[in-house]
């Protein structure tokens, strides 16, 4: 039941997200966020105040649907508030708040939760946020609204791809656990989303006033960006995702010394982010782009030796590869992606490209989740193979053990299930170094379809659009 807290707030988000560009223009900018956070806010409160599971549910649903606008509307900003020659450093602050965020979480949260309680992992968000709806409201008159927009909404629309965007994150979400399509409901959702997948698309590039323009995608840039970002949503939300669960469970850590180790990752992005953002613009954006991902890729294929003898400064160097090469990648893939639009798109395309780093979180975790179960007990049947209790070291050692468990009603037995824990144990390690493996494979990929993407020149003095 507890990972339905994670699934309920990320189901309904996945719709918010693309729906956000559509409410920027039709109420503005500073109206969408400001509904955003203040509802992201009172369900904070309301999750932390849950007597029960179903109550934290339900709340963390709302809250990811009402906050789901947060982060494309920030993102939209930097290309439609701030002139070029500003873009770059807005991108880079806006990229470095949205990567750390994910990264600091896990360590904040460990010491959270061991010094005060889980409650506080809601409560903290408060007075933050508080001071952000301040700001945004006393500073943030970027655009206005356009309310004619409001004529012939697109209800049909938006229900096609809430039923696709939702049908397709359970699956993505739940899979994993469920044994694929050997479950009815994730097979069932699964045709539903292979069905009003394709009704929606086609719906967005024929009706008159669509919810979310699809036709950004015939811009080249925008479709390499969109993939590069799908790729950096797997490689951050996985990489977030393995190395917190590999500590937990094979290193058995409490939750601050996860956080602790953890805390690396986000060092390095915010030592990155100032390199970041004067290398966009010096350097060729393909070539940032295809350094980041190797540099990402890199530090996954050292994770792939990982063992139990790891300690906090192996941990440090492929934490350190993957951060700053993540941000350089999303830093570059936001100024490919959005840069060769055209401003009425920009909105729009924000609410595309958060949706696709979501997205590819949820390809990576589901892939991620999947391969670590199957590696494990193809590694476990590859090791119990090799061992055969009539061997002579095997013996000796199940006597050895079982003399230890001489106290227990079946000493032999709980040799031989101490013995299967620790063969279990490598089998997991293992699994998890083939999973960091595939990340790197990943990463990989993603650097050979940065050399697709156009050149982009960043062009200092021209004037901001949209801008208020």
């Amino acid at each position: 039941e507890i990972s339905w807290i994670q699934t309920a707030y990320l189901i309904p988000e996945v719709v918010m997200i693309p729906l956000s560009g559509y409410l920027s223009r039709l109420w503005g900018t500073q109206k969408v966020f400001l509904v955003s956070c203040a509802g992201f806010l009172l369900m904070s409160v309301a999750t932390g105040l849950s007597s029960s599971i179903d109550m934290m549910i339900l709340f963390r649903a709302l809250q990811g649907f009402v906050g789901g606008a947060m982060i494309p509307t920030v993102f939209a900003v930097a290309f439609t508030a701030f002139p070029p020659d500003k873009r770059v450093t807005a991108s880079v602050v806006m990229g470095l708040i949205v990567t750390l965020a994910p990264t600091v979480g896990p360590t904040l949260g460990g010491h959270l939760t061991e010094w005060l309680s889980w409650r506080w992992l809601f409560f903290i968000n408060v007075v933050p946020g508080m001071l952000v709806l301040f700001l945004v409201g006393r500073y943030a008159h970027f655009d206005k609204g356009d309310p004619s927009l409001s004529k012939g909404f697109d209800w049909f629309g938006l229900g096609l791809m809430g039923v696709f965007l939702m049908s397709m994150q359970f699956v993505l979400e739940e899979g994993s656990k469920n044994d694929w399509f050997a479950d009815t409901a994730i097979l069932s959702l699964a045709v539903i989303a292979a069905i009003t997948g394709p009704a929606f698309i086609w719906r967005s590039l024929t009706y008159y006033n669509p919810i979310v323009e699809l036709r950004a995608f015939a811009n080249r840039n925008f479709t390499v960006g969109v993939i590069m970002t799908f790729i950096v949503g797997a490689a951050l939300f996985g990489g977030t995702f393995l190395l917190p669960l590999f500590l937990g469970r094979v290193l058995s850590y409490s939750p601050s010394q996860v956080g602790t180790t953890m805390v690396v990752s986000g060092l390095a992005m915010f030592a990155t982010a100032p390199f970041a953002g004067r290398l966009v613009r010096k350097l060729d954006l393909r070539i940032l782009m295809f350094l980041g991902f190797v540099m990402c890729a890199w530090g996954m294929w050292d994770a792939r030796l990982v063992s139990e003898e790891w300690g906090f400064w192996q941990f440090a160097g492929v934490q350190a590869m993957r951060g700053s090469g993540v941000m350089l990648a999303m830093i570059a893939a936001q100024q490919v992606t959005m840069s060769t639009l055209p401003p009425h798109m920009v909105k729009n395309a924000s609410g595309l490209v958060n949706l696709a780093r979501n997205v590819g979180g949820a390809f990576g975790l589901a892939f991620l989740n999947t391969s670590l179960t199957t590696n494990t007990a193809i590694h476990m049947g590859e090791l119990t193979s090799r061992i055969s209790q009539s061997n002579t070291q095997m013996q000796g050692m199940l006597a050895g053990m079982a003399q230890r468990f001489s106290g227990s009603i079946d000493p032999h037995a709980s040799a031989l299930k101490a013995v299967w824990g620790m063969l279990h144990l490598q089998a997991t390690t293992l699994a998890f170094g083939d999973a960091f493996a595939l990340l790197a494979m990943a990463c990989g990929v993603a650097a050979v379809v940065t050399l697709f993407a156009r050149p982009v020149k960043i062009t200092p003095g021209a004037p901001p659009v949209e801008a208020h």
